[in-house]
């Protein structure tokens, strides 16, 4: 009986030594994971500071790879892309459209075709797959909802809403930020030169102040500073979070947008990190990961669950403007500036 015990003992104290010996290297080889170097992939991005910062610090917590953002211009974007052509030193680039869109023309960026792709609309990617476009920002009617409820009828459309009488609107300097600038090319493009500066000429005397910011006008709005802001919708969502009585509309005869896009830089053999984060970008987390610090976007991807459930997907969308070169758009922004602002 006593030999049995012992036997019982000994047995019972090696099930304890595999046991711990188990936890303990589980827990080395955790450590190890934590500690091992973490792998990093480099972007060129013309994003906000912001944006980039917390979506590097999501996909790093989820994916135990590093993103490293370095944020140029997009004049300054393309001029890396052109002196590297030969040898990137960046994996892949986020940014707006239109500077893909002249990175691809120089032949700069690299094919990248996955099922995530291939769900976007041809309007939001390139049709050789070489960028494709990841999230859009549509200029907006941002409505103060007391003015909204005294109104017989409601302004639907751009040239209503430039003839509507007594109303103050509040909307960014062309001169000011890109979004704006690009709602001006953006009506150049869909209906002639002509045509959008009688329609901002028509607007004109009802404008109390062409803002510095993107925000300001949303503010304004809010405040009853102004019955109507042509805004962001990204930031009018914010506000609205906020509590501030707006309402958003959607222009009925279509709006410009801002697309955010992705493209990578190097080939199959050395992308594979570069093609995961593309992924990421391309579904839900990336979104999720915005939304909780109120930044509001539109997906591109209708598979995702974020762009299921924005209530404004549904928008009309100008066709996208045509890529009007350097010297073109100051002369535009120049005739809105001389014809129309300093009036």
């Amino acid at each position: 009986m006593k030999r049995y015990t012992m036997l019982l003992l000994t047995a019972f104290t090696l099930v304890l030594l595999v046991a711990a010996g188990n936890v303990y290297l589980a827990g080395y080889a955790d450590q190890t994971e934590q500690t091992k170097p973490l792998k990093t992939i480099t972007a060129y991005t013309t994003l906000p500071a912001e944006h980039a910062a917390l979506l590097a610090a999501e996909y790093e917590k989820t994916s135990r790879v590093r993103v490293n953002f370095v944020p140029l211009t997009a004049a300054d974007l393309l001029q890396r892309l052109r002196k590297e052509a030969a040898a990137p030193q960046a994996d892949l680039v986020v940014a707006d459209s239109c500077v893909l869109r002249q990175a691809a023309g120089k032949g700069e960026l690299i094919p990248y075709v996955s099922e995530q792709t291939d769900s976007v609309p041809e309007d939001f990617k390139d049709a050789d797959g070489v960028w494709t476009g990841l999230w859009y920002d549509p200029i907006v009617f941002c409505v103060n909802r007391d003015y909204l409820l005294s109104l017989p009828r409601i302004p639907q459309t751009w040239p209503e809403l430039a003839g509507y009488p007594g109303v103050r609107i509040g909307i960014t300097d062309f001169l000011a930020a890109d979004a704006s600038a690009n709602l001006y090319l953006s009506m150049v493009a869909q209906y002639g030169e002509p045509t959008a500066l009688q329609l901002f000429r028509t607007m004109h005397p009802k404008v109390v102040q062409y803002a510095k910011y993107l925000s300001t006008p949303v503010r304004m709005a809010g405040m009853g500073e102004v019955d109507v802001s042509i805004a962001v919708q990204s930031e009018t969502l914010r506000y609205i979070g906020d509590g501030y009585p707006l309402r958003i509309i959607y222009p009925a005869d279509g709006t410009a947008y801002m697309l955010t896009g992705v493209g990578l830089l190097k080939d199959e053999a050395h992308g594979a990190a570069a093609r995961n984060f593309v992924e990421w970008l391309l579904g839900d987390e990336a979104q999720l990961a915005l939304q909780k610090n109120n930044f509001f976007f539109v997906p591109t991807n209708p598979a995702t669950l974020a762009y299921k459930t924005f209530a404004g997907k549904n928008i009309i969308l100008f066709d996208h403007p045509q890529q009007f070169t350097a010297a073109e758009r100051h002369q535009l922004l120049d005739g809105w500036v001389k014809n129309i602002r300093l009036k």
